[in-house]
């Protein structure tokens, strides 16, 4: 029987699934990442079958060789990831460009959704700024164009549904932000993947964004922070990069948001979600994704999402 999806009538909607990030890996390449294949056999030793691919080029970007392998582990791939500037006019192309590769692979394989990551505006290594903090202007009008442009693509030319992630020191990071961009998006082309713990990085809470966008919460990454060292990276304006180094990323049900109520409140929406296990891990001692991983999907378990 798959561990996948819980038996019990209220929760078997919400089906539980990993990817990279749970393992620590942020890049395609990186010589401080476990190489994929030790990746790949421990998440299925941990118990899961439901996989988003996470950075494109992590795994084999061709779809027969990543079919081959997802299957030899015995995983179904629901979703693949890209970064990609959707504010400047002058890097579309390239945008558009990647995120095509990425929806031929991922449709071949029989995939349903493309998460997008915003870039960020400090850089992921050092910290330091690398662009504005606040989308304004033409760069707002090019962000909200392009986010329904390239959902457009995504859905009518590959079958693919797209759904915006939220994420720390990008331009889609706090409540307020997610507002205005589900303002002024088209629902049929652009809806949330909703990351709880960037959520909660953010500022903002989870469960209530769940009740008041139930039509736009398309996907669902899974993971906690902790509360006060995400304060501390406010108040001393961390780079995001520098909070996960300190830990603000926790295994549940350390952290926010509080994993029943948000479980809960995701049965309640009464539709098929697919739900991602991460923790922001980067990097880590090669040896703690494993342990670690086994715990978040039992205790997951225990409140309704999949099975022990």
């Amino acid at each position: 029987m798959s561990k996948a999806r819980n038996t019990d009538p209220r929760y078997s909607k919400l089906t539980i699934g990993v990817c990279p990030d749970q393992w620590g890996v942020w890049f395609p390449e990186d010589p401080k990442q476990i190489p994929w294949r030790t990746a790949l056999a421990e998440m299925a030793e941990a118990g899961f079958s439901v996989m988003e691919t996470g950075p494109f080029g992590y795994f084999p970007k061709d779809a027969k060789e990543l079919k081959s392998v997802m299957d030899e582990y015995g995983f179904t791939v629901v979703a693949g990831t890209g970064w990609g500037i959707l504010h400047k006019p002058e890097k579309w192309a390239e945008t558009e460009a990647f995120f095509r590769e990425v929806a031929e692979t991922h449709a071949a394989v029989g995939a349903e959704y493309i998460v997008h990551l915003p870039p960020m505006f400090r850089d992921e290594h050092t910290g330091a700024f690398t662009d504005e903090r606040v989308l304004s202007g033409d760069n707002w009008k090019a962000y909200v164009d392009n986010a329904n442009r390239l959902g457009q693509i995504l859905l009518d030319e590959y079958g693919l549904k797209m759904a915006l992630h939220p994420h720390g020191d990008s331009h889609i990071e706090t409540p307020e932000d997610i507002d205005r961009i589900f303002e002024a998006t088209d629902p049929t082309y652009v809806n949330l993947c909703l990351d709880t713990g960037h959520i909660v990085y953010g500022g903002g809470d989870p469960v209530e964004m769940v009740r008041k966008y139930p039509e736009r919460i398309a996907y669902v990454h899974i993971k906690a922070f902790d509360e006060a060292i995400t304060k501390q990276a406010h108040d001393e304006d961390w780079p995001f990069v520098k909070a996960v180094a300190a830990g603000a990323s926790v295994r549940p049900p350390a952290g926010a948001p509080d994993m029943q109520e948000l479980v809960d409140a995701l049965a309640d929406l009464d539709k098929e979600l697919y739900v991602i296990c991460e923790q922001d891990l980067y990097p880590c001692d090669p040896r703690l994704p494993l342990p670690n991983a086994v715990m978040t999907r039992q205790y997951l378990a225990s409140v309704g999402l999949g099975l022990l």
